[in-house]
Formats: structure tokens, sequence, C-alpha cells
């Protein structure tokens, strides 16, 4: 890989982009199973649309909801040099922009 990151399976069977997002994943599990969060998903999809045509997609990591303020949550775990492509931080405003959610980079 370009960015030296290296596909790993995590303890649930899903290929992961990272050691890095399946220690992630863990971590949030266990959120999870302690009551912190309220659900988790991954590779929740979000779509772009302009005039009714869709333009592009973005895939979360992680979706959540925190338990003690109900915020919706749309997690990315991105090391130092993927934060900086110019595709991920079009993506990044265009969430902004048009879902009004404001992506958390890990």
């Amino acid at each position: 890989s370009k960015f030296h990151n290296v596909k790993v399976l995590d303890e649930d069977g899903f290929v992961v982009d990272s050691k890095k997002e399946a220690k992630r994943g863990r971590f949030l599990k266990l959120e999870l199973k302690q009551g912190r969060i309220a659900f988790l998903a991954r590779q929740v999809e979000f779509t772009f649309h302009i005039e009714g045509q869709k333009i592009a997609s973005y895939f979360a990591d992680y979706v959540y909801r925190r338990t003690d303020t109900g915020e919706l949550i749309v997690e990315d775990v991105k090391s130092e040099a993927t934060r900086k492509l110019p595709v991920y931080r079009l993506k990044r405003r265009m969430m902004l922009a048009q879902h009004k959610i404001k992506i958390v980079e890990v």
C-alpha cells in the first residue's frame, strides 16, 4: 500500500484498512458493551447530490450515537498522510455542507 497500512481481519472477521482501524473498532465495541454508545455501524455510506443527481459517496469507518448527549458521531480513522488527500478533504467539506456532519478523525 502506498501509505504503508496493512489490511487486517478484525475480531468479527471483517477486513479493515489498517491495524489502527481494527484497534479503534475493538475500543468502540467495548464502549457499546459498556453502554457509552447506543449503536455502532461500520462502513456507512453517505451520498452527495446536486440538483437531484448523485455526485459522489463517502464511506465512514464508524458511525455511532453517544448515550450521554444523543449526538451522532461519524468517525474516520486516518493517518497524517491520508488526512491531507485532496479527495478526502473535499468529501469532509461536503459532509459538513450537505449533511451538517463534522467528521471526527481518529
